[in-house]
């Protein structure tokens, strides 16, 4: 009997549980894979190699998908200014769907006739590995030990300690997800309404004090240069960009929002680079685009964010808006100037040689070198039409 089985591994408490209870409990040949979606250091992926091989696993891979990641969707929630609920900048949702499709790509390469995830019942992340694996890979069973029985996370402390097995559990307290565009961390204080995460709880610390300056570099919407330093590769500015800053302890925050099986959500996540580059890009598009561009991107770009985070990347309409975002982004070029500070940033201001302010028409309540007083009047009288006839219409009401 084929007993080969495929565990998207990411090392944490869920996952190192079903690595072991589907092994001895289960007798599958586990096979653990971890898709990098460019959150882990070398020396970071061979710990949770060493894990997965501690806990019986026959086989452990890295699948690097970070340029894949950033290519098909990065560089297009920065298009769209991608943030949920105007906080969110939607990093794990976003990196799932790239981490799935990895995954099963492996497991139909070695011929694997199952594969499983760690996800429990409550969250999203069940929804968007189910839903990737079954419209790619329809005939392989998923197998989901930590949602079927419902466990908690000192149950499972316990049948690993059972097994002899040792780490810092006192860490594994806390879920945390790393990927290049953020930092998820979930824990005892987001189950409730009231309670914020505790500064040891998030994996980057304030080391800086004071402020620094620094300048952002953008090439029709994408991020190219930091402190005049050019990049060719998007993960590498993206990394550059959040070692800087996540020294400021920026990007902090707690999302709360609708999950895909219809609960409310709370999540901590932290995402310097990610919330910092969003933020910049949408300025310059305030100085670079018409008005009704930065409208439509909006709706757009809200969309966007949504599908992802539903796990709706494989449908059809969301080639459509990439098409759209990317060809908004034409005269999106020029430098952003932006402040840190512990804790947070400020945007000081842009440098574009398709800046709308500089078209010499005027200056916004200074001069007026394109129209006459004469005609402002004239214009405004036209423009009121609409709203005497309603009030005459209906007597003022």
């Amino acid at each position: 009997m084929n007993k080969k089985l495929v565990l998207a591994f990411s090392g944490g408490l869920d996952t190192s549980f079903c690595a072991k209870y589907l092994k001895e409990e289960k007798g599958f040949e586990v096979y653990t894979a971890i898709a990098n979606t460019g959150g882990f250091s070398d020396a970071e992926l061979k710990t949770i190699e060493q894990r997965a091989m501690t806990l019986g696993a026959v086989k452990h891979v890295t699948l690097d998908v970070t340029n894949e990641y950033y290519d098909k969707c990065i560089r297009y929630m920065v298009y769209g200014n991608v943030l949920r609920n105007n906080t969110y900048p939607v990093s794990v949702s976003s990196e799932r769907v790239f981490q799935a499709i990895a995954t099963i790509e492996y497991a139909k390469e070695i011929g694997a006739k199952y594969i499983a995830h760690g996800s429990t019942g409550a969250g999203n992340d069940q929804v968007r590995f189910d839903l990737t694996f079954q419209v790619l890979a329809p005939d392989i069973e998923i197998i989901t030990p930590t949602r079927d029985l419902m466990l908690s996370r000192q149950e499972e402390i316990d049948y690993l300690k059972k097994f002899g097995y040792e780490t810092d559990f006192k860490k594994m307290e806390y879920s945390i997800n790393q990927g290049l565009w953020g930092t998820s961390v979930g824990g005892k204080e987001t189950l409730t309404a009231n309670r914020n995460l505790p500064e040891e709880a998030y994996p980057s610390q304030l080391e800086a004090s004071g402020e620094k300056l620094i300048e952002l570099g953008f090439e029709k919407g994408e991020l190219v240069s930091l402190d005049g330093e050019f990049y060719e590769n998007g993960p590498d500015i993206i990394r550059a960009l959040d070692n800087v800053a996540s020294k400021f302890a920026i990007g902090r925050d707690t999302h709360v929002g609708d999950t895909i099986i219809g609960i409310k959500g709370r999540v901590g996540f932290e995402a310097a680079a990610p919330m910092i580059t969003i933020k910049a890009h949408h300025l310059l598009e305030k100085h670079t685009l018409t008005k009704w561009q930065m409208y439509w991107k909006e709706q757009l770009g809200n969309w966007y964010g949504m599908f992802l985070h539903e796990a709706m990347y494989h449908e059809p309409v969301m080639r459509n808006i990439e098409d759209f975002l990317e060809s908004s982004q034409e005269n999106v070029t020029g430098k952003v100037f932006v402040k840190l500070k512990p804790y947070h940033f400020e945007l000081v201001g842009i440098d574009s040689e398709h800046d709308l302010m500089n078209s010499g028409f005027g200056q916004y309540g200074e001069t007026v070198e394109a129209w006459t007083a004469d005609d402002v009047k004239g214009f405004t009288k036209i423009l009121s039409n609409s709203l005497k006839i309603y009030n005459k219409v209906n007597k003022g009401i």
